[in-house]
């Protein structure tokens, strides 16, 4: 078979989860943020493997999202729409019984005029500059608004993965003083958040990157692996080049497996002649190019040649990748391809596809 499997072992994901959940307390609820596709590891299984965690909220960044997991859990479950309501969403809102986090006062007008009852909650900007309220127009509204009871009111950090950085401090100042006493549950902390201490939790905290194995948590539990299948072996002789544009050029007789996975799959064209695939515990390098569905990999040390090579595993994780592409590893988890053959892991039955 040519095509990599990716797997998602779900009872890490679980277990991220419970784990972050005891880190505030009892009182406060722990709901889980699966945009983007559960982070593109497929919001379907992960969701459900979340609500079996205990997990009883969900966040996702639109309503087309909303619905997928409505899909998922059925009926009971809170979904929340990190968007709002926008123009469009108001019959999939009812519908599908999901709860817009409204972000200006043109949601706030639609959504109470075309849904008067439905639940919503608000979102404030307490100074990331992105989605919410101002201060100056939540008090011109926050009276009517508090008078609707809305489910929520939530705002983000925007530097919670640098504990040190004045503006977590500013921006719980700032909540605080547009929130205090308003009498409805609170929510400011994603997983950085949470690990900046009880004095971020509030009613309800919203986990995200932490659930999948990703900084700022570094306890999580690794979540995914990536296997690419070798398709072939070839020798090349020193001064012999390897890839597009020569790329690499053998300074020795090299053996040069080519691996099936390329920037087709996610796998940045960044990682060329820089990242390192692994057999077990031995290190092999990408030499030459990464081109749109092969890497090119030096496998001249290895005793045997194996089936397959892990770019993700044991030996290194998605924030591993993303220092050497120089970015996050938000990016890396949600620019896995769909060619990949998924596999999710549980303890149950483990390699089910």
């Amino acid at each position: 078979m040519a095509t990599a499997t990716l797997t998602i072992d779900l009872d890490a994901i679980a277990a991220n989860w419970r784990a972050l959940d005891r880190m505030s307390d009892p009182t406060t609820q722990t709901a889980a943020v699966v945009k983007a596709d559960a982070y593109g590891l497929g919001a379907k299984r992960v969701v459900r493997a979340l609500a079996e965690a205990g997990a009883r909220r969900f966040f996702v960044a639109v309503a087309e999202e909303g619905a997928a997991v409505r899909q998922a859990l059925g009926p009971g479950p809170q979904i929340c729409v990190l968007s709002g309501h926008m123009a469009g969403d108001t019959e999939m809102v009812h519908d599908l019984d999901l709860t817009p986090m409204l972000n200006s006062v043109e949601q706030i007008t639609r959504h109470l005029e075309s849904l008067p009852g439905h639940p919503f909650g608000i979102q404030l900007d307490t100074g990331m500059n992105r989605l919410g309220l101002e201060a100056p127009e939540w008090e011109a509204v926050a009276a009517l608004v508090l008078e609707q009871g809305p489910e929520l009111v939530m705002s983000h950090l925007a530097c919670a993965d640098e504990p040190d950085h004045p503006l977590n401090a500013a921006q719980l100042a700032e909540f605080h003083a547009m929130t205090d006493g308003i009498g409805v549950p609170r929510s400011l902390a994603a997983t950085g958040g949470i690990l900046l201490g009880a004095d971020y939790h509030f009613e309800l905290t919203r986990p995200g990157v932490g659930l999948y194995g990703g900084r700022p948590w570094e306890s999580a539990q690794p979540v995914v692996a990536l296997a690419l299948p070798v398709i072939q072996i070839r020798e090349v002789a020193a001064g012999e080049i390897v890839g597009y544009s020569c790329g690499y050029t053998a300074e020795e007789p090299r053996l040069i497996a080519t691996v099936a996975a390329g920037y087709a799959d996610g796998l940045t064209r960044r990682y060329s002649n820089a990242a390192t695939l692994w057999d077990g515990a031995v290190p092999c390098p990408v030499v030459g190019r990464v081109s749109m569905d092969l890497i090119t990999v030096d496998v001249s040390h290895l005793r045997d040649i194996p089936r397959t090579l892990d770019l993700l595993g044991p030996m290194q994780g998605v924030d591993d990748l993303a220092d050497i592409a120089g970015t996050i590893g938000y990016e890396v988890l949600t620019s896995l391809g769909h060619r990949y053959t998924r596999r999710y892991a549980t303890t149950a039955t483990r390699g089910q596809v």
